[in-house]
Formats: C-alpha cells, structure tokens, sequence
C-alpha cells in the first residue's frame, strides 16, 4: 500500500504540536520516529505484508527482493531486521540494527537503497571526515568514546569482512562497558549502502528530538532548536516527494521505448535515375 495522506497527517500531527530540540551526537540521540524509514519505502512503493492493527511492521519491496522487518516486541536486542535476495551476479545479505539505532541513521542505509546505486570506493570516508579516530586495529571510534566501528572477518574462509557498529556506556574505548545498541551489516551488503549508514551516523549535524523524547544516553545534548515545528514536518513532506519523483523518473527510463536506429541508406540522397 503506497504512502497515505492520512498517514502523513499522522505524522504532521505529532511533531507539529511538539517543540524540537536539537539533539546530538547522533549515535546518543536515541530512536526518533520509526516513520523515518517506514514511511520512505512505503512512498517508494513498498508493499505493507504485516497486520495493520499489529506492533510489528514488514515491508517488501515491489520487486520482492527486499524485506524490512520492524518489532518492537522482539525477544532480541534486533528491532530492526532487513533482508536481500540473490539474484543474478549479485549476494544476498542480511542487516540489523538495534532499538536505539536513530530512525534518521538509519533511514540513510534504506534512503540509499532506493536511489541508484553511486560509486563509493572508501566507506571509511565520511567516518575519518567526521574526525573519528582509528586504532591501530583498524576499528573507529566517536569522540567521546561510546561509540564504535569495525570490520571483522566472518571467518578465515571469507575474505569480505562485515560491519560491526557498537555503542557502549564507557568513557575510555579501551574499557567497553555494557553495550547500548548496535547495528550488524554482513560481508556482502554494497559498500555504497554501508558508507550512507556511516556517513548519516557520524553526521555532525544534530537530529532533532522533542522534550521528552527518548535518547540512548543521558549524556546526550540538547538544545532549543532554530527550526520551527511545521519546518521539521514539513522536511519529512518534502523528503516523501522527492523519493516519489526519483522513483517514477527511474520508471520512466525502465519502460521508454528504445530508439530505433536511423539505417545509413535513410541518410542518403535518393540516386537520380
């Protein structure tokens, strides 16, 4: 079912009524509204399998490639699960992300799989833009120390490594302390797609969050926001049509007709007889 008006005023009207705070570092600012990512598969046309009246939300992509499960009820500390299929030269791969994964950072890995994919020769990129430091082990870590990154090898027969991002209450990197969410990409997800999920994770930039909202941390930072509560909606509006125009236009060039080929002797001058 494509994305609703009703379910856009839904939207609207919670965060219209509610005065935003800006709210970093990212990886402390807590889930946000799950609508982030729900609602842009569903304006890219994704199909609702779930029940309405239900916690759980599963999605699936109008090709049937791809599965995005949501449960807030889970046993696991996955709350976020979603699947791709082999198809022709390509892997399947599974990702997940924990409860506390903001629905902003998130939306960068499925915002990403929606658009075509672009060259992304170093997924470390945006992490070492963002002044995260690496160890000598490789692995990178946030400012304040909470929150990390590393590829680990799935094992000594694969040599792609997977994603492993952590945030942990702990002051010093060397002393991890219990984990407070996480988020697992495995050895065959594109490194376009894990690039969008770092480079939206480590995003100075400040989400922003409403007064009680809930953040992963206490230690994260909020602040009276300069935007408005209709801007934060209307965003999110405009975020919608976007994805909507970038889907039709690449069904557009799925379904136009071939240009047939001018034949050389069309080109030429009729001979006089």
């Amino acid at each position: 079912m494509p994305l609703s008006e009703r379910q856009l005023a839904a939207f609207a009207d919670k965060h219209a009524g509610q005065i935003p705070f800006d709210t970093g570092p990212r990886h402390l600012a807590g889930p946000g509204d799950a609508r982030h990512v729900t609602h842009g598969l569903a304006a890219a046309g994704w199909a609702t399998l779930s029940d309405s009246l239900g916690a759980e939300i599963v999605l699936r992509s109008p090709d049937g490639r791809y599965r995005l499960q949501f449960d807030p009820q889970s046993a696991t500390s996955a709350w976020w699960r979603l699947r791709a299929e082999g198809g022709d030269n390509e892997f399947g791969w599974y990702a997940e992300f924990g409860e506390l994964v903001p629905a902003e950072v998130l939306a960068g890995f499925t915002d990403a799989l929606l658009a075509p994919a672009s060259p992304q020769p170093d997924p470390w990129e945006p992490v070492a833009r963002a002044g995260w430091q690496r160890d000598e082990a490789g692995a990178a870590h946030s400012p304040d120390a909470m929150c990390h990154i590393e590829r680990r090898p799935m094992s000594e027969f694969r040599d792609r490594p997977s994603w492993h991002i952590e945030m942990r209450d702990a002051s010093d990197a060397r002393y991890p302390g219990p984990r407070i969410w996480h988020a697992f990409l495995d050895e065959d997800v594109p490194d376009h797609l894990a690039g969008a999920f770092l480079d939206a994770l480590t995003d100075q930039s400040p989400l922003q969050r409403g007064m009680f909202d809930r953040t992963a941390h206490h230690s994260a930072v909020k602040e009276s926001s300069p935007l408005r509560p209709q801007q934060v909606v209307e965003a999110h509006t405009a975020r919608m049509k976007a994805i909507r125009a970038q889907i039709r236009n690449a069904r557009r060039q799925q379904t136009a007709p071939a240009t047939r080929p001018v034949s050389a002797s069309a080109t030429q001058p009729a001979a006089r007889r």
